[in-house]
């Protein structure tokens, strides 16, 4: 009997390939199916067209904001019509903050939240214990640190842009509730002066790296002792992953008694309507998105899992240093980006006029206009062909 090949895109990095490379192994020695995994960078991941990726794979992880993309072009399965209502009951019920949500658009359920994860902070606990330096609680805290130069943060212009949002919304207005403007004037300058009261202190290189660049630094140097956000890698917190381990926990208050809320990250599993094995392509889906497998076999290989049963679990706590149990929180809390179709060119570009601010160039009002500007352009059709 001939096997059944399964192709699939994903991200390359740990946390995106080798659960994924692990439960499919199993997949194949339970069932006569193959499938292969191909891994892109983490920007061709947030950068590739899902529509143009459907034409070449069955099985593709995706970013949630793509799910507007999905609605327009019906390039993946609406999972609501092929998986049992009870499955994606169980999905919502146990979803890791907003995760299963965030792949919910236009009354159709897009993708699976294989993946799970926020900005959290991250720290040493052998560097600030040496010195006896408490854990910052507070901004002021975190301020402290970069005072110090011993903070790092991840800054290139997508994240840069995801605090943006944080830092809106911890001035009481979260973005994109007007039609033309991204967030009102007085609220997104004080966002902006938030930012650069702490970006003002970041070393430089910082501003090219990324969140895993950033994990990578602090695990393999002392030059840095903690981080105030970035997207968690529960690798980091895993024995043996890197020379040292990181310990993730929630965000600092902003104001007493009010702890940032940051955006949502994660990853979906949706699968192409070009699929010629839709039903092999369904039950892989179901099964490695399942409490069990999530919270076994695919948390222990290495991946960050959706489901809630996998971040409550004993077992996966101590492996990963309470990573799950610190941060449940921080995206219990999360905030959930726009996925109209065309916001991903607004995520394209909107975080480089602010990158350019921060590192000295330009005033808030022009960052603020500029951004409006993008987002009306959005909005059109033309911006998205």
């Amino acid at each position: 009997m001939s096997r059944i090949v399964l192709k699939g895109i994903t991200w390359n990095h740990s946390r995106g390939i080798a659960a994924l490379q692990a439960a499919s192994q199993r997949f194949s020695e339970l069932h006569p199916v193959d499938i292969e995994w191909r891994k892109r960078s983490l920007q061709e991941f947030a950068d590739a067209s899902i529509e143009e990726l459907t034409k070449q794979y069955d099985l593709l992880i995706i970013d949630h904001p793509w799910v507007g993309c999905a609605a327009a072009t019906q390039c993946v399965l609406p999972l609501e019509q092929y998986l049992p209502a009870g499955y994606l009951a169980d999905q919502q019920r146990n979803s890791v903050g907003g995760s299963h949500e965030s792949y919910y658009y236009d009354s159709h359920q897009w993708a699976l939240a294989i993946d799970a994860a926020t900005q959290v902070a991250s720290y040493r606990p052998d560097l600030l214990g040496k010195r006896n330096i408490p854990v910052p609680r507070t901004w002021q805290d975190v301020l402290a640190l970069a005072r110090e130069k011993k903070l790092a943060v991840p800054s290139i212009p997508i994240d840069l842009l995801m605090c943006f949002y944080m830092f809106c919304i911890a001035h009481g207005t979260a973005p994109f509730l007007q039609e033309d403007e991204v967030i009102d004037k007085e609220t997104g300058l004080l966002a902006l002066n938030t930012m650069q009261e702490l970006w003002s202190l970041v070393d430089e290189p910082l501003f090219f790296k990324n969140p895993i660049a950033v994990a990578e630094l602090m695990t393999s140097t002392d030059d840095y002792w903690y981080c105030p956000f970035a997207y968690g890698y529960s690798n980091y917190s895993r024995k043996g992953y890197s020379r040292h381990l990181l310990q993730y926990t929630d965000l600092v208050s902003f104001q007493p008694g009010q702890p940032l809320r940051s955006t949502v990250g994660g990853t979906g599993l949706a699968l192409s309507v070009c699929t010629r094995h839709s039903d092999w392509a369904l039950q892989f889906a179901a099964w490695v998105v399942s409490p069990q497998i999530q919270s076994t076999l695919y948390m222990q290989c290495g991946g960050q899992p959706g489901h809630r049963q996998a971040w409550i679990s004993e077992d996966a706590n101590r492996l990963c240093g309470d990573f799950f149990s610190n941060t449940m929180a921080t995206i219990s809390r999360g905030y959930i980006r726009p996925r109209y179709h065309g916001y991903l060119y607004f995520q394209d570009h909107a975080g480089i006029p602010l990158q350019q601010y921060l590192m000295g160039a330009g005033s808030a009002a022009d960052v603020l206009a500029e951004m409006n500007l993008l987002y009306r352009k959005s909005k059109t059709v033309s911006a998205i062909n």
